[in-house]
């Protein structure tokens, strides 16, 4: 794998450009695999590149039925945050913002992570109550994040509507400074050519049909779109679609799968400095590097494999963006899309072992799974080589949902989930 730099670039640019590599290879699958990863997405191939990299397990393959990050990967608003409630979810997530600060190093690959802040307002005295709790567990467990006054958010972030008439006034925000944005498809293409360039095999357009357990019940491998691939290990990393993945294997999941619908506008010089974030009205918003305006808003309200949803939710979406942002409210959409979240019923994920020797799941991460692609793989990748989970993901077992051990993570969102 060849270096990448500003000495590599000009170089091939004397070259013509003619002396790149391919990013990643794509094989013809082996006959059988050490570890097999269900879902080419950034948390499916952010635990391939750990599995070789942190535990020298290399004969691995992930099968991805469509294209490379063509999921929920490429379909997110890229939000980055670690401002969550609970110990368990604190810690997951701040596990990961400390690899995303150094992620575009350690993949050799630009991210494009920027720490610019993300601010969640407060419109009542209820969002007062709830966001200063978030504050403070934060600090107790070593976290950044700072309550600010409605004329310190508009000092932050000077295009917020902070006027005592509005609909929704603004009464108050937490900040956390560490919080930000990265870029989406970087993250899966820096992941799968680390990946790739360490031996583990990256096979698109590969979907799984089937899940095969031996006669004492372990797993053997999966039967696929392209024939039948044994492994003694398998990790499901399916997103909206685990549920249906697990349930070939015979294990029903508590999960549901909704549409969840983004847009973004045309782009304008910069002008966002940060990330905006309301649960009351329900929309965030971010600046892209290319300029655009993205919107993200809640799922919609129906159960739904769909990567489409309800016009009104987007139509309600900008409503809210237009009370918080009147400056927007002449400029055009570009273009929206859906992805397919899988929500577990307190709204935290699922990163465990199964019933089912050698079969490993991460999943339930609803709207939240971007912002954890690089902990999330690094601690599935530690539960899979080591079939016992990290300390740091241990409370997020599926068996929680029967001893009643739930971690409510569900207003901590800040969008519906």
């Amino acid at each position: 794998m060849k270096k990448y730099s500003v000495f590599a670039i000009a170089r091939e640019a004397m070259r013509g450009h003619k002396g790149w590599e391919e990013q990643w290879s794509s094989p013809e699958p082996r006959k059988e695999y050490d570890v097999i990863i269900v879902g080419a997405g950034g948390h499916g191939l952010a635990t391939a590149y750990y599995l070789a990299t942190v535990h020298g397990i290399t004969n691995v393959a992930v099968l991805e039925k469509g294209w490379l990050g063509g999921g929920n990967t490429g379909r997110n608003t890229t939000i980055i945050r670690s401002n969550y409630l609970y110990d368990e979810s604190a810690g997951i997530y701040d596990h990961a913002l400390k690899l995303w600060d150094g992620l575009s190093q350690e993949l050799n690959y630009n991210v494009m992570y920027s720490a610019r802040g993300v601010m969640m307002l407060a419109h009542n005295v209820h969002d007062v109550q709830v966001l200063k709790r978030h504050v403070h567990a934060n600090r107790l467990n070593g976290i950044d994040n700072e309550w600010l006054t409605p004329e310190q958010a508009k000092e932050f972030c000077p295009p917020l509507n902070t006027s005592k008439d509005a609909r929704y006034p603004v009464v108050g925000a937490s900040l956390q400074r560490r919080g930000g944005t990265a870029r989406h498809d970087a993250v899966a293409w820096g992941y799968a050519r680390g990946a790739s360039a360490r031996g583990v095999h990256i096979i698109q357009n590969c979907e799984v049909t089937g899940v095969k357990r031996a006669a004492n019940g372990a797993v053997m491998g999966v039967d696929t779109t392209r024939g039948f691939i044994g492994a003694k290990k398998v990790g499901v990393v399916a997103a909206g679609h685990s549920s249906v993945i697990m349930n070939m294997a015979g294990v029903r999941m508590p999960l549901e799968s909704y549409p969840l619908q983004a847009l973004v506008s045309e782009p304008v010089k910069p002008v966002v400095p940060c990330v905006v974030m309301s649960n009351t009205v329900h929309a965030y918003i971010s600046q892209s590097d290319k300029g655009e305006l993205v919107i993200g808003a809640g799922t919609d309200q129906y159960v739904s494999y769909s990567q489409t949803g309800g016009l009104h939710i987007l139509q309600h979406t900008l409503d809210a963006i237009c009370e918080m942002f009147p400056i927007f409210t002449r400029m055009k959409m570009l273009r929206s899309w859906g992805g397919i979240v899988d929500v577990t019923p307190d709204r935290s994920p699922i990163l465990a072992k199964t019933p089912v020797p050698g079969l490993y799941v991460n999943c339930g991460w609803g709207t939240g799974g971007f912002k954890a692609t690089p902990g999330s793989g690094h601690v599935f990748a530690h539960t899979i080589a080591k079939d016992d989970p990290h300390l740091i993901n241990a409370p997020f077992t599926i068996e929680r949902f029967r001893t009643g051990r739930l971690i409510d993570e569900a207003a901590a969102a800040a969008v519906a989930h």
